[in-house]
């Protein structure tokens, strides 16, 4: 019986340790985000994708922007006063476009500065979003992507340069219809980007540039544009990374269970001398 005791006792224990360290990895967490906060007087959200482990058979789980994630960042924009900043840190391979568009426009019509950070990468639907910043603050070695769309897991462009490549007859009903699709994504994504772009005062010509540059299939999918490619196109972006951020990235670890990846202080705020 005794033994059984001890075999319970060591279960207790090995079942808590994981929840008390991912608790005071929160407060970890929530104190810093606060601190940035306080000395910026912004907003801050953290929309962060690790790739995770399942607990028991350590099967990759690829994470990426979801409806979920934006609806949590809407709630927190609107939790925001019109005339305070926010800042977003960002760290993703991209996900549904529907809900990287949401988080964009919503991100380009606050009133106040919005900058997105990116310590990493942001990728695809990341780099819709960190289009709608009025400055995007990368580290040296960080890189976007670019946003043409992906259709059944193919590039949109890649399947409308098949009409012009076979006689129409020779082309399946399927591909025909992929491609009716592509053109229309293609066409929708470049517009959206566009108006985000013009919302942020780039001139129309540039915008119009930079929209059909970033969706019409002049790179691969995963082609990372650097810095120096960024401020080619006239984008406000690079500058210096806060040591703040990289202290906040450290507090998020490569995760054996699920956290959150959208993340802020979940109260609303006022606009005071104090922050």
């Amino acid at each position: 019986m005794q033994l059984y005791n001890l075999l319970w006792l060591l279960f207790l224990a090995f079942s808590l340790v994981p929840l008390l360290r991912q608790y005071h990895l929160q407060i970890a967490r929530n104190r810093l985000i606060r601190q940035i906060e306080l000395s910026r007087g912004s907003r801050l959200i953290t929309l962060i994708h690790r790739q995770e482990g399942l607990s028991l058979l350590g099967i990759p789980l690829s994470r990426y922007i979801n409806i979920e994630d934006s609806e949590q960042v809407l709630r927190a924009i609107r939790m925001t006063p019109p005339d305070m900043p926010i800042d977003v840190i960002l760290h993703t391979p991209g996900g549904l476009v529907l809900a990287s568009q949401q988080i964009a426009m919503a991100l380009a019509n606050h009133q106040a500065r919005v900058t997105v950070f990116v310590p990493h990468y942001a990728m695809s639907g990341g780099t819709l979003i960190a289009l709608a910043a009025d400055e995007i603050v990368m580290d040296a070695n960080a890189v976007l992507g670019p946003v043409d769309p992906q259709i059944e897991g193919m590039p949109a462009a890649s399947i409308l340069k098949v009409l012009s490549q076979k006689d129409l007859n020779e082309i399946d009903d399927k591909t025909l219809i992929l491609a009716d699709i592509s053109q229309k994504a293609i066409a929708q994504l470049r517009k959206t980007v566009f108006d985000i772009l013009l919302s942020n005062g780039m001139e129309p010509a540039r915008a119009e540039e930079v929209a059909a540059r970033l969706t019409e299939g002049k790179w691969t999918h995963d082609y990372p544009i650097t810095c120096a490619e960024l401020r080619e196109m006239g984008l406000p972006a690079c500058g210096t990374l806060p040591r703040e951020i990289y202290d906040l990235m450290d507090y998020y670890p490569q995760p054996v269970q699920r956290t959150p990846a959208v993340h802020y202080i979940p109260v609303p705020y006022k606009r005071d001398k104090q922050g």
